[in-house]
C-alpha cells in the first residue's frame, strides 16, 4: 500500500496541507498519513562556551539549567506535534477519509521523507515557517531541498483549499515534460478536471507541434484540454498566466534539461517555490 503523506510540521498552512491531502487521498483511493517531523534534537543543541567570565561552579550550574531547558523545549515540541497529528486525523475522518493515521518521527525532514519514499504515492507539503517572508523573495530551503531530493510527486499547498476544478500544465516538448503529460493522463488525481496546456515560446522556437502532441495525448485520455502559446521567459510568463486565469493548480515536471528545468533546479528555483501564489504539483 502506498500512502499520501501530508507533512504538517513547521508550516503556517497546516490546515491547507491537511485539506489538500484529504482531497488527494480520496481522488487516489489510497490511505492518508499525516507526518510530523521533530527536527529539534536537544542532545545536539549547541551551548555557548561560557568559560573565562564565570567561576567553574556557576558555569556548571548554568550548563545544567540550559540542558534542562533544552529537554523541556523538546518535550513541549513533541507534545505540540502529537496534538497537531490528532487534530489532523480527526479533521480527515470528519471529511470522510477514514483510512487515516498520524505518525511522529525525529530527524531531518528530507532524510525522513527519503526513508519513507518507497511507500509513498504523493507528498503534500506547505511553505515552511521562518523569518518574515511577506515579499516571498526569501528561499524556502526545506521545500527546495525536498523537491531536489525526492522522486515522488509533491503537491505544494500555497493557497487555502478549494476543490480543484481546473489545472494548468507547463509544457516545453522536452522528454521530461512529455513524461509529465503521460503521468497526468494515467493518474486518477486530475481526471475530470479542465486542463490548459501552456507552452512558453522562447529563443525564437515555435511550440505549436509540442503543444499539439500534449493536447492530443490528454484529449485521448479523456481530458477537456485546451492549449495556449505564450512568448517570453518561462518563469514569469507561467506565474502571470496562472494568476490571471485563477488556476487551481500548476502542474510541471522536474529534473529535465530545458528552460522549464530551471524553474525547479536552476537560478529561478526561488521564483517558482516562493513567488507562486498558485498550488503546485511537481512530478518526476
Amino acid at each position: 500500500m502506498k500512502y499520501v503523506i501530508a507533512c504538517i510540521a513547521d508550516t503556517p498552512r497546516a490546515e491547507d496541507v491537511c485539506d489538500h491531502a484529504i482531497w488527494a487521498a480520496q481522488r487516489l483511493d489510497t490511505d492518508l498519513e499525516f507526518l510530523h517531523v521533530l527536527e529539534y534534537q536537544p542532545d545536539a543543541a549547541p551551548i555557548t562556551d561560557l568559560s573565562g567570565g564565570i567561576w567553574m561552579g556557576a558555569q556548571e550550574t548554568l550548563l545544567l539549567e540550559l540542558a534542562e531547558l533544552d529537554k523541556r523545549r523538546f518535550e513541549l515540541a513533541r507534545t505540540q506535534g502529537q496534538q497537531r497529528l490528532q487534530s489532523a486525523v480527526e479533521r480527515a475522518r470528519a471529511q470522510g477519509a477514514l483510512r487515516t493515521d498520524g505518525k511522529q518521527r525525529q530527524g531531518l525532514l528530507v532524510d525522513t521523507l527519503l526513508e519513507i519514499e518507497a511507500d509513498t504515492r504523493l507528498f503534500v507539503m506547505g511553505p515552511h515557517s521562518g523569518p518574515p517572508r511577506s515579499s516571498r523573495l526569501l528561499p524556502d530551503h526545506k521545500l527546495e531541498a525536498s523537491v531536489r531530493a525526492l522522486r515522488r510527486p509533491i503537491l505544494v499547498a500555497n493557497q487555502p483549499f478549494r476543490a480543484p476544478a481546473r489545472f494548468m500544465l507547463a509544457f516545453d516538448g522536452s522528454e521530461t515534460s512529455r513524461h509529465t503529460v503521460e503521468a497526468v493522463s494515467r493518474s486518477p488525481l486530475l481526471t475530470g478536471l479542465a486542463c490548459q496546456i501552456v507552452v512558453v515560446q522562447s529563443d525564437g522556437k515555435d511550440g505549436s507541434d509540442a503543444l499539439q502532441w500534449a493536447r492530443s495525448t490528454l484529449v485521448q485520455a479523456g481530458f477537456a484540454a485546451e492549449g495556449v502559446l505564450l512568448d517570453g521567459e518561462p518563469a514569469p510568463q507561467l506565474l502571470r498566466h496562472a494568476t490571471e486565469q485563477a488556476m487551481d493548480l500548476l502542474v510541471m515536471g522536474a529534473y529535465g534539461h530545458s528552460r522549464i528545468r530551471q524553474l525547479v533546479l536552476g537560478s529561478t528555483t526561488t521564483a517558482l517555490l516562493n513567488q507562486a501564489a498558485v498550488n503546485l504539483l511537481i512530478l518526476r
